[in-house]
């Protein structure tokens, strides 16, 4: 494999920590990563991005702001119709 470089390593990080790149994509961005301070250093960036985006998704909302959106949903559906 060829070093496939930081341009291109970094408009297809988000992909590669998502494992949304084909094995030979995912390849040439592992060995560069692997070999470049720098882009190891997004890659972490988006990992901790990932992992606190995760978590906050597991989390619930607080029971009156559900009410609250909830309730103006239906207003709003209510008096806009679909055409």
């Amino acid at each position: 494999m060829t070093d496939c470089g930081c341009e291109k390593a970094r408009a297809e990080l988000e992909e590669y920590l998502h494992n949304e790149l084909r094995g030979d994509e995912a390849a040439d961005i592992r060995e560069h990563v692997a070999n470049c301070a720098d882009c190891q250093a997004e890659l972490r960036v988006g990992v901790a991005i990932t992992e606190v985006v995760q978590r906050a998704c597991r989390e619930s909302a607080p029971e009156e702001l559900r009410v609250q959106v909830l309730t103006k949903l239906r207003v709003y559906q209510s008096t806009h119709t679909t055409a």
